[in-house]
């Protein structure tokens, strides 16, 4: 059995600082395999030299909805710097009206230049919605998303939502939350989403999945994940373990093992 951690921020403290015991324990728990998530043009270079150095490690590029104040690269740039060999993905990007508030049109005009970034790499989105299910949908349908592909990270909607991103031929993420006992419409997602369109992740250092939450998080919890998930549709393990994994080498096509 092999699990992808299909979306992870290793980078991030406290896990950057010991960084080989994080993938160690990884490996004893079956993680064959990590994507490594940018959230800002500062730290990228951080992320693409963790897919340079490991085989198992790959990157994505992209400014998350949230940050403000740094590097917001057009169109061009997401694309050029998409080109190289370890960058997988454009992202994470998308719409959150969680954490920011206010006059948001900045918000979904970078999300729409990094879905026509996606398109012209010819590379998937991950995506993150939260408080946003409408807009994200929509933006992704009008600006043609279809063509790139990727990825609702994290997912926390509700089947009408995993529908729509489904029709679109996107993949559905799982992460920690799915394990919450508060997760019952989440929960029925993970039953109902057919199986080669999902996938498991942690987004550590946050969200510990049952039963480590409240702790921090790492690539190694992505196993309560698949194995809570597995449960809930009544199959093995190393089943959901064997379709996640081809489902992340399907949709990231770069990412080679």
């Amino acid at each position: 059995m092999e699990l992808v951690d299909s979306h992870c921020h290793i980078n991030f403290e406290p896990l950057g600082a010991t960084l080989p015991a994080v993938l160690e324990r990884a490996r004893r728990n079956r993680v064959a395999y990590m994507l490594c998530v940018s959230v800002n043009m500062e730290d990228f270079p951080q992320v693409h030299k963790l897919a340079q150095q490991h085989e198992n490690i790959f990157a994505s590029v992209g400014v998350h909805p949230n940050e403000q104040g740094g590097a917001d690269p057009d169109v061009e740039e997401l694309a050029r710097v998409a080109e190289d060999d370890d960058i997988v993905a454009i992202g994470e990007t998308g719409l959150d009206y969680f954490r920011s508030r206010g006059q948001l049109d900045w918000q979904r005009e970078r999300f729409r230049r990094h879905i026509q970034a996606a398109r012209l790499a010819g590379k998937p989105l991950i995506v993150h919605s939260r408080d946003a299910a409408t807009d994200t949908m929509r933006w992704l349908r009008d600006h043609r998303a279809r063509e790139s592909g990727g990825v609702m990270h994290c997912f926390t909607g509700d089947w009408e939502m995993a529908t729509q991103a489904l029709d679109l031929g996107f993949y559905i993420s799982f992460s920690g939350i799915v394990t919450f006992n508060s997760a019952t419409i989440l929960q029925e997602v993970a039953r109902k989403a057919p199986l080669d369109r999902i996938m498991v992740e942690t987004d550590c250092p946050y969200l510990a999945p049952a039963p480590h939450r409240g702790k921090t998080n790492e690539p190694a919890f992505v196993r309560h994940t698949a194995e809570f998930v597995a449960q809930l549709r009544g199959m093995e393990t190393a089943e959901l373990a064997a379709a996640t994994t081809e489902n992340f080498f399907a949709l990231f096509s770069h990412a080679k093992r």
